[in-house]
């Protein structure tokens, strides 16, 4: 569920960002010849898309993070579970990571 949350709003991330160079690019290449009310307009639509770029930023920030809060949740049971494997693991690893560093 929470990849899907996640998916979606990555997606709605990626649209207001592809508005958002849509509405930049428009008015960088009508910026000569615009002047008054259609480069309000314009100024506008691109403030707009700023502001839905940064909300879906937000919201995508927020499913980061309570998605990193459930996996944290998910491994500290776990190892409350399992002790003997989870030191067992964490032995293994640093054994690993130890011979890699003195291969240097």
């Amino acid at each position: 569920m929470a990849k899907k949350i996640s998916n979606d709003n990555n997606d709605q991330l990626l649209s207001e960002f592809k508005a958002l160079v849509s509405d930049t690019e428009q008015l960088l290449q009508h910026s000569v010849e615009l002047t008054g009310d259609k480069a309000e307009e314009l100024r506008g639509q691109i403030n707009s898309s700023l502001q839905r770029a940064r909300k879906a930023l937000s919201s995508t920030e927020y499913a980061l993070l309570e998605r990193g809060k459930e996996a944290i949740n998910s491994s500290e049971e776990y190892v409350r579970e399992h002790p003997l494997q989870s030191l067992a693991i964490g032995a293994g690893v640093g054994f690993l990571l130890g011979l890699l560093v003195s291969k240097r």
